[in-house]
């Protein structure tokens, strides 16, 4: 059970994630960012960085563009993390009760989105009437709105949802709970495959394939691997650089 301090806190968390996203940019709207502080919050940090690590690979693949909504995967990862660490189920079964949130966190976002629009153009008025202290407090509810959309839902989650997701856990057929546990294995091939469809897979395919030996076959750590990646990024740019530098000396001495 969460003590009151944690429920604050995660609240909190939850409340700056759509800011972060929207204003601050600070990183909380990365899952992996959001797993490690509610790592510290919980205590759990394995279960944390598991959780966050996984919705992070997910959210790699997706982007906000033209203000249009997608999934908030931070929120997920808030409530996924909390469930899985307080009612004693695998974190795979946790991620996958927390992604309906990120669905419905889309909604939320819609709706916040409309809100502020009629926001904005009260503030225009307000702008256009040289009333400016009226118009900076007004802008200020839409950071609150949006940090709303989080926070609620989360904050019902953890403390109205717990009890009640541990009891139907409880009931739910072994069937289901295995489908739960493999679809939260399956996500981050999920990310994965989205990712792919914006980088030039076709250029850089030896890379893929030798990222793909080092771990499927020779078992290399995560972090082996990127740092071996790492290595060969500052080859193949450093090799670019000293291209043109060498055509540009060539011209010279032709010059000359």
């Amino acid at each position: 059970m969460l003590e009151i301090w944690q429920i604050a806190a995660v609240t909190l968390l939850a409340f700056l994630v759509p800011i972060d996203k929207y204003g601050l940019t600070i990183g909380l709207r990365w899952p992996i960012i959001t797993g490690l502080i509610l790592g510290f919050i919980l205590g759990d940090m394995k279960t944390a960085l598991f959780i966050g690590g996984t919705l992070e690979l997910m959210a790699l693949g997706v982007t906000s563009i033209a203000g249009s909504s997608v999934p908030e995967y931070s929120t997920a990862a808030i409530i996924a993390i909390v469930i899985a660490s307080q009612t004693g189920q695998s974190m795979e079964a946790g991620l996958a009760l927390g992604l309906p949130v990120a669905m419905l966190g889309v909604q939320f976002d819609v709706v916040a989105k409309i809100i502020n629009g009629f926001i904005v153009r009260k503030s225009q008025i307000y702008a256009n009437a040289g009333q400016f202290a009226r118009m900076k407090r007004i802008l200020l509810l839409g950071p609150v709105i949006m940090g709303l959309t989080a926070a609620i839902p989360v904050l019902l989650a953890i403390t109205l949802g717990a009890a009640a997701i541990k009891e139907v856990l409880a009931v739910m057929p072994a069937w289901f709970s295995n489908g739960l546990t493999i679809a939260g294995r399956v996500l981050p091939a999920v990310g994965i495959a989205l990712l792919l469809n914006y980088i030039p897979v076709k250029r850089y395919f030896q890379y893929l394939l030798a990222g793909f030996f080092f771990v499927a076959w020779l078992n290399v750590p995560i972090l082996g691997v990127t740092v071996v990646g790492l290595i060969a990024a500052i080859h193949y740019y450093s090799k670019n650089d000293a291209v043109p530098a060498s055509a540009t000396t060539n011209e010279i001495l032709d010059d000359e």
